[in-house]
């Protein structure tokens, strides 16, 4: 039931990231935490922390929930770092214009990393390249929830069989 929820519910983030939804807030706080992190490492991680904690976070949760053996769990993970791409394309290409409101103001991860690198021009490319990746995350995460949810073992005493 919750891989149908998350597959449904990510129908609309997909196509329409810069829409927000309610988990903006917990990765907007993860990720200003990333640059708190990743701070100590110069400024061009610094800068890249924030990213790299939006993804780490739901990636510690997948590889805790792949070692426990429960899969199911693991895909909603991966569902998170998903929707976490989408999220990070949106931020990604506009770097260009910096439209978005940025948190306390200062200067735009996206606009320094990909100017530091000297492709600021292809923001849009690159941010489509976070978008397609976060689609084919999602649609594994679907796929493996669905199948992980449908040939799961039965808690001991309980009778998978429909009535």
């Amino acid at each position: 039931m919750l891989t149908l929820v998350l597959a449904l519910y990510g129908i609309p983030l997909m196509r329409h990231p810069e829409a927000g939804s309610f988990l903006d807030g917990i990765d907007l706080a993860i990720h200003e935490t990333g640059h708190l992190v990743f701070a100590p490492f110069g400024e061009v991680i610094q800068f890249a922390g924030g990213t790299l904690f939006q993804l780490i976070v739901p990636a510690v949760f997948l590889v805790y929930f792949a070692r426990r053996g429960d899969r199911h769990a693991a895909t909603v993970s991966l569902w998170w770092i998903a929707q976490n791409l989408w999220n990070i394309s949106v931020y990604v290409r506009d770097a260009r214009t910096q439209e978005l409101p940025l948190v306390g103001g200062g200067e735009h991860d996206w606009a320094f990393l990909l100017g530091h690198f000297g492709v600021l021009a292809h923001d849009q490319g690159i941010g489509r390249t976070f978008h397609a990746i976060g689609t084919l995350l999602w649609l594994v995460a679907v796929a493996g929830g669905l199948l992980f949810a449908l040939t799961a073992p039965a808690p001991a005493g309980q009778d998978r069989t429909p009535r």
